[in-house]
């Protein structure tokens, strides 16, 4: 398309020229838009146009609900060299009609924010009554558990989006393996030297080896309430 042919249809078509263009009506120049009348540019004022507001694109319910409550519009292109073609740019709309496009959009912001807000509530109210029920399970497989470890070790677990034990289909389904894992896992980092292992070089593998001893014995303390008797 040449840059001397601005796109048709229906509606009316401004341009954002990039050469400086007078208007063959009054004189006026440079204009930062005009209508090609003919092949003859006009600013919007001789094109009775000018008392339109420019909204640029971006926002496509805000553009759309101004056209709506325009009752005269203008879509604005301007040419691209560089892909030989016109882009739009924006539009022109009556001013009373964009104020009116934004007060709905608002409304809607302020709809979705309350909703948002609910959702958030709600949210909360599952995750506190989920790790409440995870830390009964704890305490009922491992009644020697400190309450505040069970519920310290299913608030970790159950964190909403962090991927751990108590998020996984099993997590939230309270089974038995997973629950104990979340259990294994938290003595495995706080009871014993594993993570100080890890951090001196020594393997992941052998670092659970060596620290294998002290987790079942603080995992049979809190099951039995004491290490269960060799003989």
């Amino acid at each position: 398309m040449s840059s001397a042919t601005p796109p048709t249809g229906p509606g009316l078509v401004v341009v954002q020229p990039l050469r400086h263009k007078r208007c063959a009506a009054c004189g006026r120049g440079p204009l930062p838009m005009l209508v090609l009348e003919s092949g003859v540019p006009r600013c919007l004022d001789c094109a009775d146009l000018g008392h339109l507001v420019f909204l640029p694109r971006g926002d496509t319910a805000l553009t759309r609900r101004s056209r709506e409550e325009s009752s005269l519009s203008a879509v604005v292109v301007r040419f691209n060299r560089r892909k030989a073609r016109y882009e739009r740019q924006g539009v022109l709309v009556e001013e009373v009609a964009l104020a009116r496009a934004e007060e709905r959009c608002l409304a809607d912001a302020e709809a979705r924010r309350r909703r948002r807000a609910r959702d958030a509530r709600r949210r909360a109210a599952e995750d506190t009554r989920f790790t409440a029920a995870f830390a009964a399970e704890i305490r009922r497989l491992f009644p020697g558990c400190p309450d505040e470890r069970a519920q310290a070790i299913a608030a970790h677990a159950s964190v909403r989006g962090s991927g751990r034990v108590g998020r996984s289909a099993a997590g939230r389904a309270l089974s038995q393996d997973a629950v104990v894992a979340a259990v294994r896992a938290a003595v495995r980092h706080r009871d014993t030297p594993y993570d100080r292992l890890l951090m001196s070089g020594i393997p992941r593998h052998e670092a659970r080896r060596r620290i294998a001893p002290r987790l079942e014995a603080v995992l049979a303390r809190w099951r039995y309430g004491e290490l269960p008797s060799a003989g």
